[in-house]
């Protein structure tokens, strides 16, 4: 399942209530969901470079939208800075001023061009945080930043990193990791028996705290088919079987920004 244009998972100041909802404050603001480009992808979008972000959908009427940006785009270049993956990309996006604008080139229909955006900020406002399991922390509970959300094709499930978000990982009982938020039904993570609130902490031998990383470890792996993806579950270490499930041209969803 997509995420839908009304989560916004951005990567900005935010606090969990006990209603299980996270109060977003106010960012810099693009208006798209982005994913990261496998090999497969590059092949289909004949880029020739396996780097950049491919757009899955824009906002109506956000700053992405305005500029002409559209679902399918890749994004290569934004602001002058060559986009090599989806984490870096949104810290871009952060980064950048409320009201400056920036040049984003991307890769449409087998041609580059360059599209001219400006960045808006977004109102707080209240969002579901999906597939965690509730919890309850007490009301105005500081998180550092709300992490990227990503779905590997490959795994089949949505996730988050845990860098930098100290007391998220402190409560899931680990130092860093990946938290699971979703498991795409049937696929590879929930046959294996992964579940939504989980950590994924190591993948193979390759311990893992980001998305980036958990796409390294699976390049990595090459052509093996079966491999161990280690998990805490209730502050527990569980190692689990998965058996790759390759899916041709595959998106991975991902961050809203």
């Amino acid at each position: 399942m997509r995420l839908s244009l009304g989560i916004v998972m951005a990567c900005l100041a935010a606090s969990l209530s006990a209603q299980g909802t996270l109060q977003v404050g106010g960012s810099s603001y693009l208006g798209i969901g982005v994913a990261d480009i496998t090999a497969e992808r590059a092949k289909a979008l004949n880029l020739k470079e396996v780097r950049g972000a491919e757009v899955t959908s824009v906002a109506v009427d956000g700053p992405a939208s305005k500029a002409g940006i559209k679902p399918g785009d890749v994004l290569l270049e934004y602001d002058g800075a060559a986009v090599v993956g989806i984490e870096q990309f949104t810290r871009l996006v952060r980064e950048t001023p409320v009201g400056r604008q920036v040049e984003i080139s991307v890769w449409r229909n087998g041609a580059g061009q360059t599209l001219t955006a400006t960045i808006e900020g977004r109102k707080g406002t209240l969002i579901p945080y999906p597939g965690t399991p509730p919890f309850f922390p007490s009301p105005g509970i500081e998180i550092p930043r709300l992490g990227i959300s990503w779905r590997n094709p490959v795994l089949g499930i949505e996730g988050e990193s845990l860098d930098s978000q100290e007391q998220l990982a402190e409560f899931f009982g680990v130092k860093n990791g990946v938290l699971v938020k979703s498991v795409v039904k049937d696929s590879a993570a929930e046959k294996a028996g992964i579940k939504a609130g989980d950590v994924v902490v190591k993948l193979g031998d390759s311990p893992v705290s980001t998305p980036e990383e958990v796409t390294r470890a699976l390049r990595a792996l090459g052509s093996v088919k079966t491999f161990t993806v280690t998990v805490v579950r209730n502050r527990k270490e569980i190692p689990l079987t998965v058996i790759r499930e390759q899916r041709a041209g595959a998106v991975p969803a991902a961050l809203q920004c």
